[in-house]
Order: C-alpha cells, then structure tokens, then sequence
C-alpha cells in the first residue's frame, strides 16, 4: 500500500492493512471474496480468513519441515549452529514441560513444542516490513487475476487474528476436558466442579453449594481458554498496529529525503528493493548460523545491509522500525512461550485429583 499512500486517506491505510482477505457467502447467495470490511462481515460465521489459513498452514509445514530435517540429520558429531539451536528449543521446552507436568502422558511435550514454535513463527511475521509482503500479493493478483488491488486484503501474522488464537485455545479446551474425563473420570469430573471452593461433608451441605461451587468454577473453567487466546491476540494485534503507524511515519519522511535511494529511484522505492535488502539481511543470519559465515564478518555485513536500507533511505523512520522490532523481538518470544506455559499448567491441573 506504501506506492497508493496518495490516494488513500491514513484510515483507510490502516483499515486496509487491518482486514483479513475473507472467502464466504454474499448476500446474493454465491460465494467469493468479500470487497471490503461490511462484505467481510455480513458473511457471517461461515466466512474463512484466507490469508489466516494459508500463512498459519505454510508456517506450520516450515516447522515440521525444519525440525525433521535436522532430526534426520543429527548425529553425534560437531552439530552446526542451526542444529544446536534447535536442540537448544528442544530441551528448553522439555525442561520446561519436567518442571511443570505433573502427570504421566508423553504426548504433553510434543505438543508443548509445537505450539511455542508454531505461534513463535506466527508472531515472527510480524517483524517483516508491513507493506511489501501484501504489496506482492496485490501486484500478484491483479497480474494472474486481473483483480482489483483495492479489494486485496493481506494480513500476514496469523496471531493477529483473534480466529486463530481463539481456534487453538479452544482446541486446548477440549484437550482440557478430555484429559479431566479420562484421568478422573465423569463422576469425578463432576465432583470436582461441584465440590469446591465450598466444601462441605453432610448431603444437605453438598445440595446447598452445589450450584454456588458449579457456577464458580464454570467460570475458572471458561476462563482457561478466554485467557490464552486473547491475551496472544491483544498483544500481537496491538504490535502489528504499531508497526504500521511507524510505517505511516517511514512514508510520509519520504519529501524530506533528497539524496540515497530516492535519488536512484525517484518519489517511491519499488517493493523489490525492500524484498531483496531484507532477503540479503535473513541470508547473512542464516548463513551465521550454518557456520559458513563468522561472527565478525556477520556484523559487518549487518552493518552494510542495514546502513543501506535505513541509512540511506528514511533514517528516521528506519530507526523507529528496528528500535521497536528489537523491543517487539522479546514480545513475539514471550507471549509463544506463555501461551505454551498455560497450556501446559492448564493440562497439569487436569490430570491432578483434588
């Protein structure tokens, strides 16, 4: 959106960079995608966010791909750097899960490891710059499809979508439930939604609490996946908000740039420049961490890519993208890492007997 910046007003930049490209059912009955945020939302519950899907699924195949490839290829020789950081993750999480589960299923930690990657790479998207991915979607579509570029929406940080983050707190839910039944059994299940906080040991007592001690704890049951999912949700959400309020800064400083790229380029600097500086940026760390590259070199290389794509193009606005993706860095780490905590915590509880 950042070469349409003139046409459009800084909400409608927004809002565009806000909405989901949604697939459903139109008023009329047939079904595509939706023209604009009312179509997205007159489709109803029926209505899939695509773009949610396909980089949540894509991002999903990237994890299995990677952690199988070096499973398969791990011996007991020098590891490289990449496969020493993957093993770093892989015991960090099952640490992690030895710490905190209490009960005997071997299927907590494949799934504990799981979901830290899976929402660490969802939440990692968010660092890429917001407009060029999108961009090349819009360019992309009206080049295949003929497509209206104003009615191509990309959201590409899956956790931004409280859909998804709702979809697999709810799929813990369920997990919740059926670990509760299978440890505890229906009676027990429901003995210990009845029985507490306000216990008591005559018949009359238990008939008295009953339904203070259900309601109660139907509400600390609810909470469970109410506070996995929205708490990913808000915070991802809020951080991709601000990196594109910092992207309408980085814009609009481009009048005052009078040398360095836009000298090269004229008024816009075309979205294959920022693919091929982040792509080089992603090369250098991916070939540190393979080895081929040291440490020493790597910085220096950082050091060009980087005075390139900030230093000479809009300082400022560049500055504000990586002091505030550094800070976002930790963000995107901590909130797959309490996701995954509470889940394992959640699951834990449910296998003790109170």
């Amino acid at each position: 959106m950042a070469g349409d910046n003139e046409s459009i007003t800084t909400g409608q930049y927004i809002g565009h960079h806000l909405q989901n490209l949604t697939f459903g059912q139109h008023a009329d009955g047939s079904w595509g995608l939706a023209h604009s945020a009312a179509e997205a939302s007159a489709m109803g519950f029926w209505a899939f966010n695509v773009d949610t899907l396909f980089w949540a699924v894509l991002l999903g195949v990237a994890f299995y791909a990677l952690f199988r490839n070096v499973a398969k290829s791990a011996n007991s020789g020098v590891p490289t750097r990449f496969q020493a950081a993957i093993e770093i993750v892989v015991e960090f999480v099952d640490n992690s899960v030895r710490e905190t589960f209490h009960g005997t299923s071997t299927f907590i930690a494949p799934l504990a490891l799981t979901l830290f990657v899976w929402i660490f790479f969802m939440n990692f998207m968010d660092l890429l710059p917001v407009d060029w991915l999108p961009e090349l979607v819009k360019k992309g579509s009206v080049v295949l499809f003929d497509a209206n570029p104003h009615h191509i929406y990309q959201k590409v940080v899956p956790t931004t979508d409280v859909n998804a983050t709702m979809s697999m707190a709810l799929t813990v839910f369920v997990l919740i439930l059926y670990f509760s039944i299978k440890v505890k059994g229906v009676g027990g299940f429901i003995s210990e939604l009845t029985s507490q906080p306000f216990a008591a040991s005559s018949l009359a007592g238990k008939i008295v609490f009953f339904i203070p001690n259900l309601l109660l704890e139907m509400v600390g049951l609810l909470a469970k996946p109410v506070s996995l999912g929205l708490r990913l949700f808000g915070n991802m959400y809020a951080g991709e908000l601000i990196f594109i309020l910092i992207a309408l800064v980085f814009t609009a400083g481009a009048g005052l740039v009078g040398s360095g790229l836009s000298s090269l380029f004229g008024e816009h600097i075309p979205a294959w420049f920022w693919v091929l500086a982040t792509a080089s940026i992603f090369a250098t760390l991916w070939l540190n961490l393979q080895g081929k590259l040291d440490t020493k070199k790597t910085l220096w290389l950082l050091f060009v890519e980087m005075l390139l794509v900030g230093g000479l193009a809009f300082v400022g606005g560049q500055l504000m993208h990586f002091i505030w993706a550094a800070f976002h860095l930790i963000i995107v780490t901590l909130q797959a890492f309490i996701f995954m905590m509470l889940t394992i915590v959640y699951l834990s509880m449910a296998h003790e007997h109170h």
